[in-house]
């Protein structure tokens, strides 16, 4: 399981040209699931994202959480994460997860995070075309896996 998350400022997802989900700021995480994770990775990076401390504090040092701040955060399923370029120019996805499991991996790691968080997780729509907008903040991104 892969996590890009980026430090926001805010962010709008759109899809068909209508605002579908929107954070102001907080953390827009990006989900890639191989053929090979499962609930347990799910349930450690939800405990790792609410304890990753990539927020200022008042001396400009990342040392707050997501909770510290009371932020915000929105999932977005994205399976071109496990793109892989080795051979040829066009990517294969042949360690993505199926659908059946990413999705059902994908509601899992929401459920999980949503336990752990005071604020109402938004997520985009699993398999549509999503459109983002965001202001990075710093720009700080971090990528995290769990194999």
């Amino acid at each position: 399981m892969k996590l890009v998350v980026q430090r926001v400022k805010k962010s709008n997802l759109k899809i068909k040209n209508k605002l579908y989900s929107s954070i102001n700021t907080g953390m827009v995480i990006l989900i890639g699931i191989s053929k090979n994770d499962n609930y347990e990775m799910a349930k450690e990076l939800a405990n790792k994202i609410i304890k990753l401390r990539i927020f200022n504090d008042d001396n400009g040092k990342m040392n707050k959480n997501i909770m510290q701040i009371k932020g915000e955060v929105l999932v977005v399923s994205q399976f071109t994460l496990y793109a892989d370029t080795n051979k040829g120019n066009r990517p294969s996805f042949i360690n993505a997860a199926k659908p059946e499991l990413a999705i059902s991996l994908y509601n899992h790691f929401i459920d999980e995070l949503q336990k752990l968080i005071s604020s109402k997780v938004r997520t985009g729509k699993f398999g549509a075309d999503m459109k983002i907008e965001l202001i990075n903040d710093g720009p700080v991104t971090i990528i995290l896996e769990k194999n």
